[in-house]
This record gives C-alpha cells, structure tokens and sequence, in this order.
C-alpha cells in the first residue's frame, strides 16, 4: 500500500496554510502547517515530511536561513515561495538549497504540479548509484562503502555521507577523469534540467569537498575545470 506524502507547510499567513492545507488533502496528500521556523522544528521532530513548502518572509527566522540550515543537514525537498518580483529572493533561495521556487500569488494548481515534479526528481534519484550497491571502491586516500554511504580514510576514520553527498560522489567515481559540466551533473545526481542561476551542483561539490579535500579552499580531488565543470582527478579501483 502507498502512503501519501506527507506536506510540511510554513507561512506565517493562516489564510494561505489553511488554504493549502484543504488542497493537498483534497488531492490525495497529507498536509501539516506552521506558522513560524519554532513551531516547523517542533513539528519535525514528531513527525516525518516528504517535502516541505517554505515562504521567504517570515516573522523572526526568515524562510533563506530555515533553507540554509534544513539543507545542512536533510536532503529533505524544499520549495520556496517568493514575493512577486524578488528576484534576489528566488537565486539565493536555490543558492542555499532549496529545489524549486514559486512566486506569490499563485494557482494551487501550480504548487501541486511543482511538489509533484519535485518528488518525482527525488524519488528518481533515489535510486542514482545502484550500480555501485555492494562495492568498495578506493580512490586517492578514501574508500567508499557504498552499502553504508561511508567515506572510510586511510586511518580508519569513517565520515558517513548525506544522500545528495553519496550520489554526486558516485557520479564521479563512475566517470573517474572526466569532465562533466554542472548541467550534466544535476541531470545524473536528481533527474532534472539546469535553470538559469541554479547553483545546486556548485553547492553539493563544496560541501562534499569539506569531507574529502586535504584543504577544501584549495581542492585538488575535485577539480573545477575552468569553462567545462568538475572532474575527480583521481583512480577508482574496487577493492574485493
């Protein structure tokens, strides 16, 4: 049996919460709002959300920095809503994390269609790396276990990975020495196209080169290949 997804809605608005809240029901998901960051904390520390709608403007932690510290450490799918015209709003938004964004005022439709096509993104990338599943493969100083989504160095020390983290590594060590451009990365690691100022890959590269860079201000594993993208400048064998 499927279970519907369950929707995390934080407005400080109650008109658009409750709105919502009745739409997404009506069309077959489970809908929980919150008004501010304080009560979106306490609801996620009770219950499990698939993806969460997240207004900008909000009273005290504004919605950017409930973005920013959501994706340091959940994978969790965010969309964003904007202020019609804040275009500064809607860059940094997909800067800090966020995965789709959506100007007010808006179709109901339109939010449903986009929670739709970005569960849809991530269920598919789900699934990136398979081919990997029961390997350990060495490179430079590390190994990967890919069943634990563990980075294992030379030491012994384990840095475990997020899932966004262990799909774009993959990507790589499936391609070890080749240049793949930020369209083609966002295109293997969730499935989708890449949109005019979205900084997703260049997010994602410098978070998984703090864990495996030697000295992440100058990365030598991860190259940024000047007018061409990123390449793991290192081999990849699989270790028995």
């Amino acid at each position: 049996m499927t279970h519907p997804r369950h929707i995390l809605i934080v407005d400080d608005h109650r008109e658009i919460r409750d709105a919502l809240v009745k739409y997404l029901e009506k069309n077959g998901m489970r809908a929980t709002s919150a008004a501010d960051a304080v009560a979106m904390d306490a609801a996620m520390k009770v219950g499990h959300f698939d993806l969460v709608v997240l207004d900008v403007m909000m009273p005290g932690e504004d919605g950017l920095s409930v973005c920013r510290r959501l994706r340091a450490k959940s994978d969790i799918p965010i969309l964003m809503l904007t202020a019609l015209g804040a275009e500064t709003d809607r860059i940094v938004g997909l800067e800090v994390g966020a995965d789709d964004y959506l100007p007010k005022p808006f179709n109901p439709r339109e939010l449903l269609a986009r929670i739709k096509a970005i569960l849809r993104r991530f269920d598919r990338a789900e699934v990136a790396g398979g081919s990997l599943a029961g390997h350990k493969l060495a490179f430079d100083r590390w190994v990967l276990d890919t069943d634990r989504r563990t980075l294992i160095e030379a030491d012994g020390a384990e840095v475990s990975l997020t899932t966004a983290e262990f799909r774009l590594l993959t990507v790589f060590l499936e391609r070890p020495r080749f240049v793949l451009s930020r369209e083609q990365l966002l295109d293997l690691t969730s499935g989708r196209a890449s949109q005019v100022f979205d900084r997703t890959i260049d997010n994602q590269i410098s978070r998984l080169r703090r864990k495996v860079e030697v000295d992440p201000a100058k990365p030598v594993l991860i190259a940024t290949v000047w007018g061409g993208g990123y390449s793991l400048s290192a081999d990849v064998k699989e270790i028995p």
